[in-house]
């Protein structure tokens, strides 16, 4: 019986006091995501390419 009671109380939790956001909101979240992911994204490809960069330039001296 206590799993069925927690399966209810799940239930009402998720459709009576879980704020959803509205789709406005919603948006403004993925597209605040989507403009992180591509700074980091390009932040980590600019160090990759200054360390092939640097290594490229150890090793020749060798």
């Amino acid at each position: 019986m206590k799993i069925i009671d927690d399966l209810k109380d799940s239930y009402n939790e998720l459709v009576y006091k879980v704020a959803w956001p509205k789709p406005k909101e919603l948006q403004a979240s993925a597209v605040l995501v989507l403009t992180a992911s591509i700074i980091l994204a390009l932040i980590v490809w600019l160090m990759d390419f200054c360390f092939e960069h640097l290594m490229t330039f150890i090793y020749g001296l060798f």
